[in-house]
């Protein structure tokens, strides 16, 4: 039986802020590109238009990904993780993911290990 968009918001364990972590991936390379907030409505938003809407914790506003830059997220599917906790939003990125142009938030620094190989 398929949910409603309402019976999938409401499975999702937002924190004591109302929010919920999106990790965003390229939904065919698999690259992780960056990582959001969304709270209910962001995520409503995000499965019912189709591009990822987030909640900016900075300006406590929604925002689009790739309304001003034109770098847009066309939404492929979105998945729970098994705590409830954390969203894994499959998309087609257009242009770059990272507000500092790169294509990816995570290329800017690769952090040492500090445990070495045993």
């Amino acid at each position: 039986m398929a949910r409603t968009i309402e019976e999938r918001v409401a499975r999702v364990r937002y924190n004591d802020d109302g929010l919920v972590a999106a990790i965003v991936q390229q939904h065919d390379t698999l690259e992780v590109l960056m990582l959001g907030w969304m709270d209910a409505e962001a995520l409503r938003r995000t499965l019912t238009e189709g591009r990822v809407t987030f909640w900016s914790r900075s300006r406590q506003e929604y925002w689009r990904k790739g309304d001003t830059s034109g770098h847009a997220q066309y939404v492929k599917g979105v998945r729970l993780d098994c705590d409830g906790d954390t969203l894994l939003v499959a998309v087609e990125q257009v242009g770059a993911a990272c507000h500092t142009g790169d294509h990816t938030c995570f290329d800017a620094d690769d952090l040492e290990p500090v445990v070495s190989d045993r």
